[in-house]
């Protein structure tokens, strides 16, 4: 049994980072991201019951109202993002803020900076020569130039950091290495023997949680557990269609049942029912 939560779950990754008394691990994290101007030095969050109908959809997505230690005013959307259609939801919930800032009458339509910052654990980049762990996007022209500097996505493929604690270089990359492998520790690592981060452990420990909260963890992570067996499965028959494909334009080009079984790793009795 884990000593520690699960953070990808809509509970674990709201009692991390969306309580008013960890508001300091948040900011942590969110200055590894966030540019020298635009460092955090206070941040409120913002009531997600507003929402609506949206609502439900959007609780484990936070609006943060951020004030920079130069006082300038931006927001941040947060979001551990849905498998299905996730850059069509980022751009959209990015509208909403955006749209929130409109005023009655007379405006001369200036908007405060806005941060998409969303933690994925899947992968979305499938070719490998053009995987990035982090994806840092703006508004650009044909030449690569940027035509609008106050919108930021950051999209985090959590699949693909593999450093261990020993190739670990940043603060970043600490922050990182404790999410992705939070539920597996035992203890805190040496690398992690920070105040940060002993408090980040100290919030995740599943024994320091009241029974209701223990219960509401174990149906977020119910949860969680069935969706990714979803998606799994419909990864598993997407392949498995694509190999009956291949399989069919095999035996047109007159490959042998062996031949074709070799090579999708089909059964016989799977490609004689497909051929047949």
């Amino acid at each position: 049994m884990s000593k520690y939560i699960n953070p990808y779950t809509d509970f674990g990754f709201k009692k991390i980072f969306g309580e008013e008394a960890n508001k300091d691990l948040l900011i942590d994290f969110l200055n590894q991201l966030l540019p020298p101007h635009h460092q955090i030095a206070n941040l409120q969050f913002r009531n997600g019951e507003v929402m609506g109908e949206l609502s439900q959809d959007r609780k484990a997505i936070f609006d943060i109202h951020c004030q920079s230690t130069e006082g300038e005013r931006f927001i941040v959307e947060m979001q551990k993002a849905k498998v299905n259609f996730f850059k069509d939801r980022s751009l959209f919930y990015a509208t909403i803020p955006i749209r929130e800032q409109a005023k009655r009458g007379d405006w001369d339509f200036k908007l405060t900076p806005i941060y998409m910052i969303a933690i994925l654990d899947f992968q979305y980049d499938e070719q490998e020569e053009i995987q990035k762990f982090l994806r840092s996007v703006k508004l650009k022209d044909q030449d690569g130039d940027v035509f609008y500097d106050n919108l930021t996505f950051k999209f985090i493929q959590m699949p693909l950091f593999d450093k261990d604690a020993s190739e670990l270089e940043t603060h970043f990359d600490k922050w990182i290495y404790f999410l992705k492998n939070l539920e597996t520790f035992d203890s805190i690592p040496h690398i992690l023997e920070e105040d940060i981060f002993e408090k980040a452990f100290s919030v995740a420990e599943l024994a320091k949680m009241t029974p209701e909260q223990y219960e509401q963890y174990q149906e977020s992570l119910l949860t969680y557990i069935e969706v990714k067996e979803v998606v799994k499965t419909a990864e598993e028959e997407g392949r498995k269609k694509e190999k009956i494909l291949v399989a069919q334009k095999m035996k047109q080009i007159g490959l042998s049942i062996e031949q074709i079984c070799n090579i999708t790793g089909l059964s016989e009795k799977e490609i004689k029912h497909i051929i047949s």
